[in-house]
């Protein structure tokens, strides 16, 4: 797991434009230099965790941390365009998985590792409040982030918005939505999969085309985020053939 350490560095990494994934701080420390990263952290929306100093000293790994330890992407990202020629290049209709706010590592993980084997040409995640390809991530996918193209956009919604204008129209995952099982869901598509708790954002689902639910049938309230995208991307994968 790449990790930048020490106050200069982390702050350097932030003005540099480094992606950074999470940023670990001392619980309670109040120093000028640790703020200043904080509000950095902040204006680029990363994920900062407030922890005990014996925390950081187990992910430390030159024991000179200063309080603060960054996180940054294990893997490179691909471009969108990528992902697009991808599909061109195996003679493939696009199949995309957009993920909204998908924050824990483990579910973006396992949801890299779904779209391998459902043969989808790419991921689509957001820069901002959303789990990047940390190293818990890329281990949870089981080596699919190696074969599955994944892109980092600014804004999902525009990047939609641009995608629809290339034919490609978008379904998104949503307890409301109309049964799966009724859906068209054949030809250039991509999936959008919402966050764990709110699910798919109002001003991303308003630029989709189509809602879909999983049927439910027990007691409790819904499937995790990469077990409904594993559910959907089947259902397209059996509308396909």
């Amino acid at each position: 797991m790449p990790k930048i350490e020490g106050r200069n560095a982390v702050l350097e990494a932030f003005r540099s434009g480094k992606t950074i994934d999470r940023l670990y701080v001392l619980y309670g420390c109040k120093d000028g230099p640790v703020q200043t990263i904080v509000r950095e952290a902040k204006k680029h929306d990363t994920i900062i965790q407030f922890v005990a100093k014996e925390r950081l000293n187990q992910l430390s790994e030159t024991q000179k941390h200063q309080g603060v330890i960054a996180v940054s992407a294990a893997y490179v990202y691909a471009s969108v365009e990528d992902l697009l020629q991808k599909a061109k290049d195996q003679g493939e209709q696009p199949f995309l998985i957009l993920l909204d706010g998908i924050e824990d590592p483990h579910n973006l993980g396992a949801i890299i590792r779904t779209a391998n084997l459902a043969g989808a040409h790419g991921v689509i995640i957001p820069k901002r409040h959303a789990c990047g390809l940390t190293a818990a991530a890329v281990k949870a996918s089981a080596g699919a982030v190696n074969y599955t193209p994944v892109a980092k956009v600014t804004n999902l919604s525009q990047t939609i918005r641009e995608l629809k204008e290339q034919g490609i129209w978008f379904v998104c995952a949503d307890m409301d939505g109309e049964l799966m099982y009724r859906q068209n869901l054949t030809g250039p598509i991509g999936l959008v999969i919402g966050n764990e708790g709110e699910g798919v954002s109002r001003l991303v689902k308003e630029h989709c085309d189509l809602t879909a639910s999983i049927p439910m049938k027990g007691e409790i309230g819904s499937l995790n985020a990469s077990a409904a995208a594993a559910v959907l991307a089947y259902e397209i994968v059996r509308q396909r053939m």
